[in-house]
């Protein structure tokens, strides 16, 4: 059971309104020192800890940001950002509290329960929940897989990375590719973008169709996949969705026999630290995630305090970080 202020001054034997003076440093009203430190020893020995939506009514605003996730399955990237965000919001005083989107459960029945001074979704928002937090005070900060025209909103286009891995592929000769993606239904919005942009790269560039193909991480679904692409006229590179996807598929071509990137080329995404342990060590396609979060960060800072100025846009979202497996 909760421990309220009036748990305090009944154990104290003061006022409420003394308490509530007390804990709050109340400035301008005579308290003697003794009932002072009676009301916070009382205070500590009970686990006395203030309402946050009672703090937030006192300040005006609360310290809280919530930090709103889709039904993304969690790796080291989003990790990577989210203790980043976390991290950087911490130096001003806000916490963040991480929700990720599951169920039917709306999100007015959260930012209403926990009353937080901002709102950080890695999507937009739909346009009535917007409207609604940005009625209730409530500074909205958001991000997109796209592009977006609105000035606001931090854009990570996914269809470069597909162009990326491409561009990378037909400079080292690759004319007949392949595109290893993942088996997660909850990861198809990123997939979807990528693989728009290497059939995009692969007009551009004059190349054949990419043979698409769900990969799961398992030896044996890409071995499968493998099979499909080296028949008939064989791909000789294969852009995969993430680097554990790449693993699986260099794991298959270990298995297969063949040789890489002699008879098979793969680039990932992502640059996790097992990528450069592989064997050989993965050619991948570097995410700035830090850059990335610390944009976020500043922006949640910079609609809190309209003094701020808001942050420049990282120029060098993605490159290519070439090893042996091309």
């Amino acid at each position: 059971m909760r421990v309220t202020s009036a748990d305090v001054a009944r154990e104290s034997g003061v006022s409420r309104t003394t308490v509530s003076y007390v804990l709050n440093a109340k400035q301008g009203v005579v308290i003697t020192d003794a009932t002072r430190k009676r009301v916070l020893d009382t205070a500590a020995r009970l686990g006395y800890t203030p309402s946050a939506a009672a703090r937030a009514l006192r300040s005006g605003r609360s310290d809280l940001v919530l930090c709103v996730l889709p039904d993304w399955t969690v790796g080291p990237l989003l990790d990577s950002l989210i203790d980043h965000v976390t991290t950087s919001l911490h130096e001003h005083g806000l916490s963040v509290l991480v929700h990720i989107s599951r169920g039917s459960r709306p999100l007015t029945d959260l930012w209403r329960a926990v009353t937080p001074c901002a709102v950080l979704g890695l999507l937009p928002f739909a346009e009535q929940d917007a409207r609604a937090m940005t009625r209730a005070g409530i500074v909205v900060v958001d991000a997109a897989l796209d592009e977006d025209p609105h000035p606001q909103t931090f854009s990570v286009p996914q269809a470069a990375i597909g162009q990326l891995q491409v561009e990378h592929l037909a400079q080292r000769g690759h004319r007949v590719l392949a595109y290893a993606a993942p088996a997660d239904a909850r990861l198809s919005a990123f997939a979807e973008r990528r693989i728009s942009g290497v059939r995009a790269a692969c007009a551009r560039l004059g190349l054949p169709e990419p043979r698409v193909t769900e990969v799961e991480l398992t030896v044996g679904s890409a071995s499968a996949a493998l099979a499909a692409w080296r028949a008939d006229e064989p791909a000789t590179g294969v852009a995969a969705y993430n680097d554990e996807v790449a693993l699986a598929v260099l794991a298959a071509a270990h298995d297969q026999g063949l040789l890489v990137p002699q008879d098979l080329a793969v680039i990932g995404v992502d640059d996790i630290p097992v990528a450069r342990l592989a064997t050989p060590p993965l050619t991948t396609v570097w995410q700035a995630i830090d850059a990335q979060a610390e944009y976020l960060a500043q922006a949640v800072l910079a609609a809190l305090d309209p003094a701020r100025p808001r942050p420049t846009r990282p120029d060098d979202v993605f490159h290519v970080v070439t090893r042996a497996s091309t």
